[in-house]
C-alpha cells in the first residue's frame, strides 16, 4: 500500500479548530468522498465514524484525536481528527507535532474564538503550514467576509480568499473558484455530482476583485510572482497555483476556502487543495534531534535509505490488540518482526505488528517507510513522546510540551476486590495521556487523579466504568494548589544523626533556599560544595531528598513550586554515613526552609472568555466579579458582547450551569490555564481550615 506513493504524493494532516466548528463532520464528509464510507454519519446523531468512543458521541464532541488514511486524485493523505476542547489540549500539541500541514476549520457565524486563538499558536509554535476552511456558510448569521477579517485582526493570518461563497444562510447556493474563475453548484444533495460553469455576469466583478486581493497578497510574500505583478505581465492560473503552494509552504500565506460540510458543499475542494498546496514530507525541513552520546544536533533526510528515526506520539488502548503506539516515521523504515531501539528509555523493542489506522478498524502491512503515520504494536516499554531508531545509530528528537494538571478529584473503587484493578486501570490512562496524573495519598488512603479540566477527569471516570467495568465513588473536584516562599531561608541546617549500638547514621547539610522570579520553574537545586565536605557521592542523594520534600509543602501539603535551592556545606562520618541518612538530613533542612521563608498558596488563574447577548451583559460581568475576575478586555462579536478576564480555577466550578441560567442558556465560555498566582489570605485560611478539617 505504501510502495504505491511516491513521497511527494504523502500528505500528513491535521484537522484542527474551535469545539463545535465541523471539524468531525468535515472529516467525515472527506471519508465519504474519498470513497473509505459509504454512508455519511454525523456528530448529531453520534454517528460519525471519527467519533468512535461512546463518550464522543454522546457529547458530540471528539475527545482522542483519531487517525484514518484516504486516496484523493493521485495522494495518499494521512489525517488526524483532533479535539477542540481546551480539557484535550494536549492531544492537539502531540498531534501538531507529527503534522505536516493542517486544514483549520472557522465557524462562519461564531468566526475566530478563544480556542482557535490556541490552536493557531500550537501551529506556529510547530510552524504547521495551513488552509483555512470557512465552514457552516448555511447557518443563520453566516458571514464569508466578517470571518476573512477576524482571522487577519485576531490571528494575524497573512491571508486571502481562494474561493469566495455565493449567497449564505438559506440562499447559500455555490462556491466560485477565484483562480479558475469558475462557479461550481451541486445537483444532488450528497454534493457527489459538482457542476461547475462559467462566472455568472453579475459575479464577474467581484471575481475580479477577489482575484486582484489574492494576487497581491501572495505577491507581497513571494518574489517570482512580485516581479511578473509590478511587470504587468500575464499571471497565468498555473503561475497563481505554483506561487500559493510555494508559500504556503513556507508558511508565508494561508488561502481561504468555504462551504457547508453538513449540507455537502465545498469539501471535495479542500482535499483538492490540501493536494495542490499543503506540504509533502519532501517539502518540510528535515527532522532534527541529539546524538545521545556526543549531545550533537543531527538531521535525518526523509529517505528510506537513511537510518531510522520515529516518534511515537501517542499511545492507545485497542480492545483487540492491546497497545498501539501512534508513530510518525521522519526517515529510514520500520519492518514488521525486527527490533528497534528507544533511545529516550536506552531499552530495546520488538514490532510485533505495524498497521496502517482508519479511524478505529484495521489494516497490517509489512513494513513502512520516512514520511508515514502508522500504529505500532507490541512495545513495551514505550511512551508517549519517545524516539525509535537503531541502536547503532542513535537518534533523540525533542519531546513534547506537556502543561501541567490543574484539576484534581479523589477516585475509590465501590468493592475492595477493584483495587488492584483500578491500579492496573490507572497505569493504563497514564500511558495513554501525558496531561494526566494519578498518585496515591498514603495519610488520607485516597487515590487522587488530576487532569486538564473537570471534563477531562469525568470522561476518565466513565471510561473505567465502560472499557474496564470499573465502578468508581468520585469525591469533588479540586484545585490543584502549590506552595511557594515569599522570602530567602540562608544556612538552615539539617541533621539525620542516631546511633543504635553497631552502625549509626549520620547526615549533615547546610542549604539556602530563595524564591525563583518566575513562578512555574519548578525547583532548581545548586551544588556549591568546596573542599569535599560531603563527599561527591553523597550529592545525589541530597537532591533527591530535597526532591522529595518538596512534594509535600509545610502549609498544607501540597507540591512546592519556584525555588531555588544551593547546597552550600555541610559534614559525614566515615563509617556511619549513608546515601539514605544525607536524604533524610535533606528533607528535614527544606522543610525547616519552607517554614521561614514566609510560605503561601499558589492557585491556577484561567483565561476566560465568555460571549454573551447584551442584555445580558451586566449579569455574566456582575457574577464574574464576585468569582474574583479580573477584567482585562471587553468586546463585540457581531450582535454579541465578550468579556476576557482571568480568574482562579477553585472560582470556576459547575460555571457551565451557572451562566447557563444567567442568560438563559444563550452564553457561551471557554477557558484555559494561565498561571500561577498567590492566593488572597482569605482564601488561604479556608484552604488551611479545609486540610486540617476545622
Amino acid at each position: 500500500m505504501a510502495d504505491k506513493h511516491t513521497l511527494d504524493q504523502v500528505r500528513n494532516i491535521g484537522i484542527i479548530a474551535h469545539i463545535d466548528a465541523g471539524k468531525t463532520t468535515t472529516t467525515e464528509r472527506i471519508l465519504f468522498y474519498a470513497g473509505v464510507i459509504h454512508r455519511m454519519g454525523t456528530v448529531d446523531e453520534g454517528t460519525a465514524v471519527m467519533d468512535w468512543m461512546a463518550q464522543e458521541q454522546e457529547r458530540g464532541i471528539t475527545i482522542t484525536s483519531a487517525n484514518t488514511t484516504c486516496f484523493w486524485q493521485d495522494c495518499k493523505i494521512n489525517i488526524i481528527d483532533t479535539p477542540g476542547h481546551v480539557d484535550f489540549t494536549v492531544e492537539v500539541e502531540r498531534s501538531l507535532k507529527v503534522l505536516d500541514g493542517a486544514v483549520v476549520v472557522l465557524c462562519a457565524t461564531s468566526g475566530v474564538q478563544p480556542q482557535t486563538e490556541t490552536v493557531w499558536r500550537q501551529a506556529d509554535r510547530y510552524s504547521v503550514p495551513r488552509i483555512l476552511f470557512i465552514n457552516k456558510m448555511d447557518r443563520l448569521g453566516a458571514s464569508f467576509e466578517n470571518v476573512l477579517v477576524q482571522a487577519h485582526d485576531r490571528l494575524g493570518a497573512h491571508a486571502a480568499a481562494i474561493q469566495f461563497p455565493v449567497g449564505a444562510e438559506d440562499d447559500f447556493t455555490g462556491i466560485v473558484d477565484v483562480i479558475r474563475e469558475k462557479l461550481i453548484t451541486y445537483e444532488d444533495k450528497e454534493g457527489s455530482k459538482r457542476i461547475e460553469q462559467d462566472v455568472p455576469e453579475e459575479l464577474k466583478a467581484k471575481v475580479v476583485e477577489y482575484k486582484h486581493v489574492l494576487i497581491e497578497k501572495v505577491s507581497e510574500v513571494d518574489d517570482q510572482l512580485m516581479e511578473k505583478f509590478l511587470e504587468e505581465q500575464e499571471i497565468t492560473t498555473e503561475d497563481l497555483v505554483a506561487a500559493i503552494r510555494r508559500t504556503v509552504i513556507a508558511n508565508t500565506f494561508i488561502p481561504v476556502l468555504c462551504g457547508t460540510a453538513l449540507r455537502n458543499k465545498g469539501v471535495q475542494m479542500v482535499l483538492d487543495a490540501v493536494c495542490a498546496y499543503l506540504p509533502s514530507p519532501l517539502d518540510v525541513p528535515s527532522v532534527k534531534g541529539i546524538e545521545p552520546k556526543t549531545e550533537k544536533e543531527i538531521v535525518r533526510q526523509p529517505k528510506d535509505s537513511e537510518p531510522l528515526a520515529a516518534l511515537a506520539f501517542k499511545i492507545a488502548m485497542d480492545p483487540y490488540v492491546g497497545k498501539l503506539f501512534f508513530t510518525r516515521i521522519y526517515s529510514g523504515k520500520i519492518i514488521s518482526g525486527t527490533p528497534v531501539y528507544n533511545s529516550t528509555q536506552g531499552v530495546k523493542e520488538k514490532i510485533s505488528k505495524i498497521v496502517v489506522m482508519h479511524s478505529n478498524k484495521q489494516e497490517i502491512v509489512p513494513q513502512a517507510g520516512a514520511g508515514e503515520i502508522v500504529a505500532l504494536v507490541g512495545l513495551k516499554e514505550t511512551k508517549s513522546g519517545d524516539t525509535l531508531c537503531n541502536q547503532d545509530n542513535q537518534i533523540v528528537l525533542e519531546s513534547m510540551n506537556i502543561p501541567e494538571p490543574v484539576v484534581s478529584m479523589a477516585v475509590e473503587p465501590l468493592t475492595k476486590a477493584d483495587q488492584d484493578k483500578m491500579g492496573m486501570t490507572l497505569k493504563k490512562f497514564l500511558d495513554e495521556d501525558p496531561s494526566f496524573k494519578a498518585q496515591y495519598d498514603k495519610e488520607t488512603g485516597e487515590t487522587i487523579i488530576s487532569g486538564m479540566g473537570e471534563l477531562h477527569l469525568e470522561i476518565i471516570v466513565d471510561r473505567m466504568k465502560r472499557e474496564f467495568g470499573l465502578e468508581t465513588k468520585v469525591g469533588r473536584p479540586q484545585v490543584a494548589y502549590k506552595e511557594t516562599i515569599t522570602q530567602k531561608a540562608m544556612g538552615i541546617t539539617g541533621k539525620h544523626i542516631t546511633q543504635s549500638g553497631g552502625r549509626g547514621q549520620y547526615g549533615h547539610v547546610i542549604i539556602n533556599v530563595e524564591p525563583h522570579e518566575e513562578r512555574g520553574k519548578g525547583i532548581t537545586f545548586v551544588d556549591k560544595i568546596k573542599g569535599g565536605a560531603i563527599p561527591r557521592e553523597y550529592i545525589k542523594p541530597v537532591e533527591q531528598g530535597i526532591r522529595n520534600a518538596a512534594l509535600n509543602g509545610v502549609l498544607g501539603g501540597y507540591p512546592v513550586d519556584g525555588i531555588e535551592v544551593t547546597l552550600v556545606d555541610g559534614s559525614y562520618h566515615d563509617v556511619d554515613s549513608s546515601e539514605l541518612a544525607f536524604k533524610l538530613a535533606a528533607k528535614h533542612a527544606l522543610c525547616e526552609a519552607l517554614r521561614k521563608g514566609k510560605p503561601v498558596f499558589l492557585e491556577p488563574i484561567m483565561d476566560i472568555e465568555v460571549v454573551v447577548p447584551e442584555e445580558f451583559m451586566g449579569t455574566v460581568v456582575g457574577d464574574l466579579n464576585t468569582r474574583r475576575a479580573k477584567i482585562t478586555e471587553m468586546g463585540n462579536r457581531g450582535v454579541l458582547k465578550t468579556a476576557r478576564c482571568e480568574v482562579p480555577l477553585a472560582e470556576m466550578f459547575n460555571y457551565a450551569s451557572a451562566i447557563r441560567s444567567l442568560s438563559q442558556g444563550r452564553a457561551t465560555f471557554s477557558m484555559e490555564p494561565a498561571y500561577y498566582a498567590e492566593v488572597p489570605a482569605f482564601v488561604a485560611e479556608k484552604i488551611q481550615g479545609r486540610n486540617t478539617g476545622k
